[in-house]
Formats: structure tokens, C-alpha cells, sequence
């Protein structure tokens, strides 16, 4: 679906125990993003301990509420729910 909003989590391959959380509407080109053109990423997170590998996606309809799973999850009770279910 195009309308679709995206929460992804991404783990290092580096640093295996360094995770990333995003939203974006297109995964596969946000990852290429974060491996290929780390300066331009729009995260320094990413362009120090790339490269990435996703770990899950949740898709969203409403972009508000992808918005508010992705504030969550960088949470301290968002990253202890990470830690239990990835």
C-alpha cells in the first residue's frame, strides 16, 4: 500500500547489540539509504555503526500513530519491549 507508514528496527551488523529505530513509507530504500549514503541518512547513528540489517517492520495506516509506535519504542519501556519480542 502507498498510503502506508512504516516503524522499522534495524541492528547493527558491526556491533550486533547497537539497534536503530525509524519510520519511514519505503523500508527497502530507507536501509539502502542508511548502508550506502551514510552523510546523507539523516541519522549520524547510522553512519557510525553501519552497516544495517532490518529486524522487524510494523506498517501503519495512519502516520500519526506510526509516529507515536516509533517514539515509544525509543522508550525505556519501548526498548525493554524490544529486548523481550527481537
Amino acid at each position: 500500500m502507498a498510503d502506508m507508514q512504516y516503524v522499522y528496527i534495524l541492528q547493527s551488523l558491526k556491533f550486533p547489540e547497537r539497534y536503530y529505530i525509524g519510520c519511514t513509507r519505503d523500508v527497502a530504500k530507507r536501509l539502502y539509504r542508511h548502508n550506502n549514503e551514510p552523510n546523507s541518512s539523516g541519522s549520524k547513528h547510522t553512519a557510525n555503526f553501519g552497516p544495517w540489517k532490518i529486524i522487524n517492520t510494523f506498517g501503519f495506516e495512519d502516520a500519526n500513530k506510526a509516529f507515536a509506535f516509533e517514539k515509544y519504542l525509543k522508550t525505556g519501556s519501548g526498548r525493554a519491549f524490544c529486548k523481550r519480542h527481537f
